[in-house]
């Protein structure tokens, strides 16, 4: 077994999991793949929740960062969410970090269960579905760039979808320390598990496994995904065996199992 997790979710998604790693034995290095930043808009072309019958938030950052353009727009303060409108997200862990924020505390907030096959855009839809009728005006709150595959699910079936970026991905550049612990792993044969959450952030991974001139060993490695697409791509662009990729919904409970079986 591998005892060494390289977490590579954005700034603040890490903390737990990283605590439950390190009391396990585990020597953690929270380095986001993705740098996060609020999008900037104009308060008059800010959608507000009190307009839409349901919010869909792909992550509890897209809740955050939707939640800072709302005070942008109104300093006073972030009123607490409408009751009219439903809040949504992709599974138990995102649903506590919309709760975390304060202003969901009397919402109803969907979410696929903690035994639901896959925390995701395809899960929440079952979910929607499950509890019918879908609503009419749906609002997607994601980052610049994104899946539309529930968007066009929702307008199939009659929906008025709007999806707004409330921030903006770019790819974090590693320091030189960060650098030279990947070449030490290299040379020492270290091998550790590398947690990766989108496509993006497996672009900006890479990138900077180049940056260090360790490609050919970090593909040597082994992964947990969130998601079947990036055990494809994992697989069909950079050429690593999936007996060396774990998929697991993005719970930290599944996460620590799946570190401590790799």
């Amino acid at each position: 077994m591998s005892d060494i997790a390289v977490l590579t979710r954005p700034e603040g998604s890490n903390q737990a999991l990283a605590q439950r790693l390190t009391a396990a034995g585990w020597q953690v290095r929270d380095w986001p793949a993705l740098a996060l930043t609020t999008e900037a808009c104009p308060p008059e072309r800010l959608p507000r929740p009190q307009d839409y019958d349901l919010a869909v938030f792909v992550s509890g950052n897209a809740a955050r960062h939707y939640l800072e353009q709302l005070h942008r727009a109104d300093p006073a303060g972030v009123p607490s969410w409408p009751a009219s409108c439903l809040a949504a997200t992709v599974g138990p862990s995102s649903a506590a970090a919309l709760r975390a924020t304060g202003c969901f505390d009397a919402a109803t907030v969907i979410h696929p269960g903690p035994d639901a096959p896959s925390h995701d855009s395809e899960a929440l839809w079952e979910e929607l579905r499950r509890r019918g009728p879908l609503p009419r005006r749906v609002l997607i709150v994601r980052g610049t760039e994104g899946r539309d595959w529930l968007a066009d699910r929702l307008r199939e079936a009659g929906a008025e979808v709007l999806a707004h970026a409330a921030y903006r991905r770019t790819p974090a550049q590693w320091d030189d320390a960060a650098l030279a612990q990947l070449q030490d792993w290299r040379d020492t044969d270290a091998m550790p598990v590398w947690l990766l959450t989108s496509g993006e952030g497996i672009a900006a991974v890479l990138a900077n496994v180049v940056r260090a001139g360790v490609l050919p060993w970090w593909r040597g490695g082994r992964f947990i995904v969130t998601h079947p697409v990036l055990a494809q791509r994992l697989e069909r662009q950079e050429g690593i065996a999936l007996n060396a990729i774990s998929v697991q919904v993005s719970s930290n409970d599944a996460l620590f199992e799946a570190f401590v079986s790799a």
